[in-house]
């Protein structure tokens, strides 16, 4: 345009200001702003907003703030689609109270809050699990007659979900159905996985009828919470009758039904059937990802398949999808039950040398492996090299160690142990007692169990 001398417009401006802050390149943008104010153009309404938005998508929400003040301060006028845009990059980068006291600060500014805004800090407020604050906003809209719809439903079922309020949430959808608002999939999907996680199958059919009722039709992530559900109650043939007619439900399967089916299957000891289905996978052309294969590792180490577990990780390396540390720690349990403690110490310095974080889950199965095969010395050496490291125990590493030292017969260390994990501010559970009762009563110590056994009644625990 230039080298034919036209000479761009300010809306030809804020396209090319727009690209470069969709790209994330802020000082490009500004660069724009600058020739925008050199050839006498104003900046408009669209120029500010879309500058806000750049500074949004990139995280630099101060700067976004500042630059919004400095906005209004020259007598810009924003509106509505300025401050949706402040207020969801504010709630997508956790601000949520910046963003809360910026919906109350704009109808100063002589601009009419929306339900979109509304819906955005509610949805944010019921994720940071602040349900009475986001009850109020909704109950807040009502008074200022701006309309509560499908979202601002939705996000509060999600939000009442979340805390595990149920009843609340099959009660605003039934308020939903009572203002002839109509729930889309996402909603009745928001429920039915929440109910699917608690294993109330029933509540889900419920819930699904209604969802046919009002003519939304289920897709495939109603029906893989649904599998998901009754395998979480035992109910393996209902899944795989569900997973199975997914075809006649026209629905097609994708990687989180198979991942859903192989870990349902492994969990229930039908390994075979969840390598099947893991085979047909490639047949269909879909991927696996990391959680199918963890979910298939740990079946495979479960049942002592441990030979077929080396082609898997080979095999996730070919595909550019390396293990993670909830990998290794199936495998490293597998190998301490079928007492390869060397190759368990062998795995763990491979982990360690290809860089993966461990977390003090792997040092627990680790320590625990050492304590059931014999090997206390190494445990302890272990133990007293995450102490030096600063390590905080939780009460299932200090429960292993325990019942390690009395499988040694050191039954002064480790009720020496208990006193520590005490004053260490780590109070022990059922299973730490019951270990020590259970080994102190087994070697003629009966003295010292009764004492524990009244101390564990007197904090209220009971046998497991």
């Amino acid at each position: 345009m230039d080298f034919n001398g036209i000479q761009p417009d300010l809306v030809t401006l804020n396209i090319l200001l727009n690209c470069f802050c969709q790209l994330g390149q802020l000082n490009f943008a500004f660069s724009v702003l600058a020739i925008i104010l050199k050839l006498g153009y104003q900046p408009d309404t669209i120029t500010m907003t879309t500058l806000m938005k750049g500074m949004c998508v990139s995280g630099h929400i101060k700067k976004a703030l500042d630059f919004h003040d400095d906005v209004i301060s020259k007598g810009f006028q924003l509106d509505q689609i300025s401050y949706g845009i402040l207020i969801d990059g504010l709630c997508k980068n956790g601000e949520t109270t910046a963003a809360l006291q910026l919906l109350r600060k704009i109808e100063l500014l002589r601009v009419k809050p929306n339900e979109v805004m509304y819906n955005t800090v509610i949805h944010s407020l019921c994720k940071d699990k602040l349900l009475s604050d986001a009850f109020l906003l909704y109950s807040e809209m009502i008074v200022k007659k701006i309309s509560p719809d499908v979202v601002t439903y939705t996000n509060l079922i999600f939000g009442f979900c979340v805390v595990g309020q149920f009843k609340e949430a099959v009660g605003l959808l039934n308020e939903m159905l009572l203002k002839n608002l109509s729930p889309n999939v996402f909603t009745f999907n928001t429920l039915i996985g929440a109910l699917s996680k608690e294993g109330e199958t029933r509540k889900v059919r419920n819930v699904l009828a209604v969802m046919i009722k009002q003519g939304v039709k289920p897709d495939v992530v109603t029906y893989t919470s649904l599998i998901d559900g009754y395998f979480l109650v035992n109910e393996v043939n209902m899944a795989k009758y569900v997973f199975n007619t997914f075809a006649q439900r026209g629905v097609i399967p994708e990687v989180n039904s198979y991942s859903v089916m192989i870990n349902g299957l492994c969990k229930n000891k039908m390994v075979d059937e969840a390598v099947n289905l893991f085979k047909e996978m490639y047949l269909k052309n879909i991927s696996p990802h990391i959680v199918t294969y963890n979910s298939l590792i740990d079946g495979l180490c479960k049942s002592g398949r441990i030979s077929d577990v080396w082609d898997l990780l080979d095999e996730m390396h070919d595909r550019g999808q390396p293990p993670n540390v909830i990998t290794y720690n199936s495998i490293l349990d597998a190998l301490f039950k079928n007492h390869q403690v060397d190759k368990a110490i062998e795995l763990l310095a491979k982990i360690k040398d290809q860089g993966i974080q461990i977390d003090l889950y792997t040092y627990t199965v680790f320590v625990d492996g050492l304590c059931k095969n014999g090997r206390i010395k190494d445990a302890l050496e272990i133990y007293q090299d995450l102490l030096i490291k600063g390590y905080q125990f939780n009460v299932t590493m200090y429960t292993v160690m325990i019942d390690g030292l009395c499988k040694e017969g050191l039954f002064d260390e480790a009720l020496s142990l208990k006193s520590k994990m005490e004053d260490n501010g780590c109070n022990p559970n059922c299973i730490t007692y019951t270990t020590l009762i259970h080994a102190l009563s087994k070697n003629g110590m009966n003295e010292k169990a009764v004492k524990l056994h009244r101390e564990m009644i007197a904090r209220g625990l009971s046998y497991e």
